[in-house]
C-alpha cells in the first residue's frame, strides 16, 4: 500500500499507540502531524527521526485537545503545512479510576473533553477538507471499554462508549463521500503508560510483577498476551487502504478475546 501524497493527523502521538500509528503511516509515505505532550527534546527527536527514516515530512502541534480553540489550530497546521487532511486518528486519551461518589467532577470533565469531545472537534474541522478531495479516513482509538465496562472507570467507559456511537453516526453521514469512519478497540496494550502503573499496583495489592501482569492486567484477555502498539498501527494502516473501503461504522475489537466472553 502507498499513502504517498496523503496527510495524516494523529492526536496523542508523542508516545505509545499514537507514535506507532504515525510511524506506520509515514512508512507508507504519508506526511504526518504529531500532537501530544512530553519533553520537547524527545518529541523533536521523534519528529526528525520520522523524517529521516521514512523520507516524509513531519510537523508537530502542542495543541491541548481539551480546548476546542486549540484543536482548530491543529487542523489548520496540517492544512497550511501539507494542503489538507486525508487521515485523522483520534487517539489522545487519559484515565482516572475512582468510585462514582468520590469521582472528582473536574476529572470527569477532563476525561470527557479529551477522550470524547476532542474527537468531535477534530472531525468537525477536518471533514470539510476530506469532502473537498472526495476521500478520507477517520479512525478513532476506542477501547474494549467501548464494548464492555469495568468498575471505577465511569468517565472513561462513558467516553469510549460515546466514541463508538460518534463513529457510527459519522460513518452514516459520510458514506457517500468516499470517507470511512471506524474505531479500533484494543484491550490492554503494552505501552510505557501501562508499564509505569505496575509498581504502584504491586505495592497496593501486595503482588509480584508477574502476578500483576497475569492476575490484574491480563485477567480479562483469554490469550494472556498484551496487544502491541505495532499491531494497532497495522490495523490503522489497513483501514486506509483500498481493501478497507467498504469497512465503515465498524468497532474493531483487538483485545485477545476479552469482549468475546
Amino acid at each position: 500500500m502507498s499513502l504517498k501524497g496523503k496527510t495524516a493527523v494523529v492526536t496523542g502521538s508523542t508516545s505509545g499507540i499514537g507514535l506507532a500509528i504515525v510511524r506506520g503511516f509515514a512508512k507508507e509515505g504519508a506526511d504526518v502531524v504529531l500532537n501530544g505532550f512530553g519533553k520537547p527534546d524527545e518529541i523533536e527527536a521523534a519528529r526528525t527521526k520520522i523524517e529521516s527514516e521514512f523520507g516524509v515530512k513531519a510537523a508537530y502541534s502542542p495543541a491541548d485537545l481539551t480546548k476546542p480553540s486549540e484543536i482548530g489550530g491543529l487542523i489548520a497546521l496540517a492544512v497550511e503545512s501539507f494542503g489538507g487532511v486525508d487521515i485523522l486518528v483520534n487517539n489522545a486519551g487519559v484515565q482516572f479510576v475512582s468510585p462514582i461518589e468520590e469521582f472528582p467532577p473536574e476529572k470527569w470533565d477532563q476525561i470527557i473533553a479529551l477522550n470524547l469531545s476532542s474527537a468531535f472537534h477534530t472531525m468537525r474541522a477536518a471533514i470539510p477538507h476530506m469532502k473537498a478531495k472526495g476521500w478520507g479516513r477517520v479512525i478513532n482509538t476506542a477501547s474494549a471499554h467501548s464494548l464492555v465496562a469495568s468498575p471505577f472507570k465511569s468517565a472513561y467507559v462513558a467516553a469510549k462508549h460515546g466514541i463508538s456511537g460518534l463513529t457510527k453516526s459519522a460513518a452514516l453521514e459520510l458514506a457517500t463521500f468516499g470517507i470511512t469512519v471506524n474505531c479500533i478497540s484494543p484491550g490492554y496494550v503494552w505501552t510505557p503508560l501501562v508499564e509505569s502503573q505496575i509498581p504502584d499496583t504491586m505495592k497496593a495489592r501486595g503482588l509480584t510483577k508477574e502476578q500483576v501482569i497475569e492476575d490484574v492486567l491480563l485477567k480479562a484477555q483469554p490469550t494472556k498476551e498484551f496487544v502491541t502498539v505495532d499491531q494497532v498501527a497495522a490495523l490503522a494502516v489497513f483501514l486506509c487502504g483500498d481493501g478497507a473501503s467498504q469497512i465503515t461504522g465498524a468497532n474493531l475489537a483487538m483485545d485477545g478475546g476479552w469482549t468475546a466472553q
